[in-house]
């Protein structure tokens, strides 16, 4: 089987989960032996040798990178922004100044590389490649499967939404043989926004691909992280809320944030407002993650609309224990975690205290978490997803 796969991110030029996730599926489906040609926009330099995938640069029309042995996939970065991505110009090589007009061009480009390409099925991710995905099917006769790892709804939060990115969004799962989406949470709101009918939609949850290795940072007190983009649908403001309510009762605690983002500035800010600047230390983007998760008591996903959330499987599968919110894909995918509604500062506050007074409470989720993170990898999801691209193929014939 040979599959197309349309991906506007892919590690190096990542700016979260999206990028983990066309790396992490692309190497299992290679893995499996499935041919993958991986189309994506530009990539201003080279992808990282040795991942077994066909990878072709669109706006430069050639092959960026040529398949060769296979070597495992560890994910770094998932948490930074666009912003750390520069071109001299200023503007950003993953997403520039004018992404509609980017997508557009993307588009025309996309199939004309896709002309001379044989392939069997085609495979979009997110709203920036469902123009070209529905171009390139209507070209070749060949089926299209979509993945929608989030939505204009979650990223906006309600709030100031683009037209013509919902639409988009739209079409593309109106035009797709088969959607696929990463939690039940996130399937709901498809039926919901976009009238999605439930036979059309497939949930396959991400993955990681990451080993325990036994913590060994040394650290004063203890330590609750939080590991994202610093944006309105992360809930990096209602982190500080409960960490305010938090050291109301246990001093001796340190927030951590990791990540950079638009409301950086407004994060800095409410933590003096909040009296509790000298107990919240903002690390900025970093490369080395791991560390972070290692060192942490507790890692807090606070998100305020959360399709699925990998951080948190990367945080489980670092030993750390996780609270997540409510409104994630993960919270239900994994069964080792503590959960709060991401309004609720209160119930949030309390159960940091808990996980960090009940060493007990810790060692449980601890050892719980390494274990079922273990049913979460990249190679089993390929399975399943080749499952959903052999159907499609056969109903289509």
């Amino acid at each position: 089987m040979k599959v197309l796969m349309l991906g506007w991110e892919y590690p190096p030029f990542f700016t979260g989960g999206l990028g983990i996730h066309s790396r992490g599926l692309t190497e299992g489906l290679v893995k499996q032996g499935i041919d993958v040609t991986f189309i994506m926009p530009s990539g201003k330099g080279e992808i990282e040798p040795g991942t077994g995938v066909k990878i072709i640069s669109a706006g430069r029309k050639k092959i960026i990178q040529i398949p060769s042995k296979l070597r495992p996939y560890t994910p770094s970065t998932a948490f930074s922004s666009a912003s750390h991505i520069q071109g001299t110009g200023g503007k950003s090589e993953v997403y520039g100044w004018d992404i509609l007009k980017d997508v557009v061009d993307y588009a025309e480009m996309a199939a004309t590389v896709a002309r001379d390409e044989t392939f069997d099925i085609i495979h979009c991710h997110d709203w920036m490649t469902f123009l070209a995905g529905i171009k390139i099917k209507k070209e070749s006769g060949k089926p299209l499967v979509i993945t929608v790892h989030s939505t204009e709804f979650d990223r906006s939060g309600m709030n100031n939404m683009n037209s013509t990115i919902t639409h988009i969004e739209w079409l593309g799962m109106y035009e797709a043989d088969r959607v696929i989406t990463v939690s039940n949470y996130m399937k709901a709101r498809l039926m919901e926004f976009y009238k999605v009918p439930d036979w059309k939609m497939d949930v396959i949850y991400n993955a990681v691909d990451e080993e325990y290795v036994p913590n060994e940072f040394a650290k004063p007190g203890k330590l609750v992280l939080f590991l994202g983009r610093l944006v309105l649908q992360k809930g990096p403001d209602y982190f500080l809320q409960a960490a305010r309510k938090v050291l109301e009762k246990e001093k001796d605690v340190t927030f951590v944030i990791v990540g950079k983002g638009d409301m950086l500035p407004q994060l800095i800010s409410m933590a003096i407002n909040l009296g509790i600047s000298d107990h919240v230390f903002f690390a900025g983007y970093q490369d080395d993650i791991k560390k972070y998760y290692q060192a942490a008591d507790l890692y807090v996903m606070p998100s305020v609309s959360e399709p699925f959330g990998i951080t948190a499987l990367e945080a489980m599968s670092s030993g750390t224990p996780v609270l997540l919110s409510k409104q994630s894909g993960v919270s239900e995918a994994v069964r080792h975690r503590i959960t709060a509604d991401f309004w609720d500062v209160d119930d949030m506050a309390s159960k940091i205290i808990g996980v960090l007074k009940y060493a007990p409470v810790k060692r449980l989720m601890i050892r719980n978490g390494l274990h079922e993170v273990k049913g979460f990898r990249w190679e089993e999801i390929a399975k399943i997803t080749i499952g959903v691209y052999s159907k499609v193929i056969g109903s289509s014939r």
